[in-house]
């Protein structure tokens, strides 16, 4: 084993077992924590998938938070493109979700791949929550896109619309060529697994 991979692979033990045992949210200001809404437990799942692992991902354009639009297929032959559905703005494990990637960025960018966080929301509702949402100021390092009009129309593309108008939380890891390579379409309720995320990855570097 190369020192370069084992350095990577004791960095990334690190990140895990920080990530697994702190809240990404647990360092933000009292005034984002309180403008946090009290979800009640929901349905795990709502939804039906309308694509599977080895398809080619479903084309799309959005609004960047940012400024801009961002297509899908722009990084055909570039990057990798994990993108991430999180229901709703200013609930609080899209709240702690998102930070974390944060944390995460070195191993994305050492695996060549870009995130594209995807909600429903309108982009001021997106501006204000991404704003507030970092620990010590900065922002997230990757595109939040609103799919707030036509109203979930992505989501429900791939099937991840749930019936009361927010998305589902879920993950596609979709490889250069374009194909969906892992779909997690997780409990509602829960912060995806870091670690699983990271371990779907490294198997396109293969």
């Amino acid at each position: 084993m190369t020192v370069k991979k084992l350095f990577s692979i004791k960095w990334l033990l690190g990140l895990l077992i920080i990530f697994s045992w702190i809240s990404a949210a647990s360092g933000q200001s009292p005034d984002f924590k309180q403008n946090i809404y009290p979800v009640e437990k929901l349905k795990p799942t709502d939804s039906v998938l309308k694509v599977k692992v080895g398809d080619q991902a479903p084309d799309f354009t959005l609004t960047a938070v940012r400024g801009g639009e961002v297509t899908l297929s722009q990084y055909r032959g570039k990057k990798n493109v994990v993108i991430s559905f999180v229901p709703a703005a200013w609930t609080p494990v899209c709240s702690d979700q998102w930070p974390g990637y944060n944390i995460a960025q070195e191993f994305f960018e050492q695996s060549n791949a870009i995130l594209l966080g995807i909600t429903v929301d309108n982009i001021p509702t997106l501006y204000a929550w991404t704003n507030q949402m970092c620990m010590g100021g900065g922002e997230l390092w990757f595109p939040v896109l609103s799919d707030f009009y036509p109203h979930g129309a992505v989501a429900e593309k791939y099937g991840v619309l749930r019936t009361d108008g927010v998305s589902e939380r879920a993950l596609f890891v979709i490889d250069k060529k374009g194909i969906i390579r892992y779909i997690d379409v997780h409990d509602i309720n829960e912060r995806p697994r870091l670690e699983v995320l990271v371990s779907e990855l490294q198997k396109l570097e293969k």
